[in-house]
């Protein structure tokens, strides 16, 4: 694993545990470093942390409080 790939899985604990989780990866990593785009997209999918899972947190969120609401009234 080159070294830019290293410091950067090192910066964020959340790219290190998933490393943890999923020790595929340091093969794939080792072997072939354009792979950080995929791996990072992974993450990313796993933990929902996409602009779409956002939205989709956000409109659950803006649904859960209007139904609260509406109980209220």
């Amino acid at each position: 694993m080159d070294l830019n790939t290293q410091f950067m899985i090192k910066s964020n604990s959340l790219y290190t545990n998933y490393l943890r989780h999923n020790s595929h990866w340091y093969k794939q990593l080792n072997r072939h470093p354009d792979a950080v785009k995929k791996f990072i997209d992974e993450v990313k999918t796993t933990h929902q942390l996409r602009p779409v899972d956002k939205a989709k947190n956000l409109a659950n969120r803006i649904e859960t409080i209007s139904s609260f609401m509406e109980i209220l009234k």
